[in-house]
């Protein structure tokens, strides 16, 4: 799976309880929106991982995406 990172992109990801939020800017979405499509192109069972030490901002919680079926 190919990854196209927007340049000077901004992603961050918290959760509340039961409440996962993901703020981005602009390059951020759209780096998200690359990601989403490439996973969609994979076998089911694909998936992947961000964290603050691998594309997120500092103090994210670590963001898993995976596809099914």
């Amino acid at each position: 799976m190919e990854f196209k990172w927007s340049e000077s992109f901004a992603i961050e990801v918290k959760t509340d309880g039961k409440q996962v939020v993901i703020s981005a800017d602009r390059e951020g979405l759209l780096s998200l929106a690359n990601h989403l499509a490439a996973l969609a192109e994979e076998r089911p069972g694909s998936h992947f991982h961000l964290d603050e030490y691998n594309s997120l901002e500092e103090n994210s919680a670590e963001l898993i995406i995976e596809r099914i079926q």
